[in-house]
């Protein structure tokens, strides 16, 4: 039987149960930090349900792989890093060639690769190979062995069929979103212009009531106090404008159903694949030219 299989001496009925726990817990990492940083609910899960595979798939990869060098921390820590990050650089093109649209984004991390993955990320793989298997994977199948077999078994099967029927509803979403970046592009950098003329006419304003005008504030350069209050007025009305341009993309996916608008309110760069291959068509223009 299936559940009797093996992979590197753990069988099927283990690497199942362990699978959906570390999908959950992964979910739960994701949501929880997401959410704490944009101050409310944000469910990063690509599917509706409370797991996010890839974690599911990157703990129990780094597992069976490393196994056998689990005593020694030094190899734990770099073949987590190798293992980890080639499957995040996998997923990540695998993702965006087959949805056309990108789900993760590190282009503003420093030493990052294609924005796919970082050397930020990386180490942070590395660390979290050691506490897999150092403080987490103990953990992950005490909880195991709290139910019997057959309660698992009864576990694994429901879980998989909703599962399997909640990703076919969110991978149907996200390919339908892709079709409508283009659209949503040009009235977002519509959209931009008005609220980015609307940020000048503010700062004129504001200069205007300081009696501040562009000479005075020449002349004022070394009032560090000054320059620090116009810019924290301008970087407040910059957010408020990234504020604006992402509800009104919401509202835009909103139009969509559920799921699309919350691929666009959990994943704000899905757009960045668009905006790659535009850039580059004007380029392959120029060289046929």
């Amino acid at each position: 039987m299936i559940w009797n299989a093996t992979v590197n001496g753990i069988d099927f009925y283990h690497i199942a149960n362990w699978f959906f726990i570390y999908s959950f817990l992964g979910w739960l990492w994701e949501t929880c930090y997401v959410s704490a940083k944009k101050g409310e609910l944000v469910n990063r899960g690509f599917i509706n349900g409370p797991f996010c595979t890839i974690y599911g798939f990157g703990a129990l990869s780094v597992y069976l792989i490393l196994k056998p060098v689990s005593g020694n921390l030094l190899f734990l820590f770099f073949g987590g890093i190798a293992v980890a990050t080639a499957l995040e650089y996998v997923t990540a093109v695998l993702m965006e060639s087959i949805f056309h649209t990108s789900w993760w984004d590190y282009s503003d991390k420093k030493f990052n690769f294609q924005g796919r993955i970082c050397l930020g990320a990386s180490l942070g793989w590395g660390v979290f190979t050691v506490g897999l298997f150092r403080v987490l994977h103990p953990m992950v199948e005490d909880i195991v062995a709290l139910y019997s077999v057959k309660a698992g078994k009864i576990a694994v099967c429901v879980i998989s069929a909703v599962y399997v029927v909640d990703f076919c509803f969110s991978a149907a979403a996200a390919f339908r979103l892709h079709e409508r970046i283009p659209a949503w592009e040009q009235a977002l950098d519509e959209m931009q212009g008005e609220l980015l003329l609307k940020v000048r006419n503010k700062m004129a304003s504001l200069e205007d009531a300081s009696g501040m005008t562009k000479d005075k504030l020449r002349e004022h350069l070394d009032d560090f106090e000054l320059l620090r209050e116009l810019e924290e007025k301008r970087s407040a009305m910059m957010t408020e404008l990234s504020g604006e341009l992402q509800k009104y993309k919401e509202a835009m996916a909103g139009k969509m159903g559920h799921n699309v608008k919350r691929f666009v309110k959990s994943y704000p760069n899905l757009n960045r694949g668009y905006r790659i291959r535009n850039k580059r068509k004007p380029k392959m223009k120029k060289e046929e030219e």
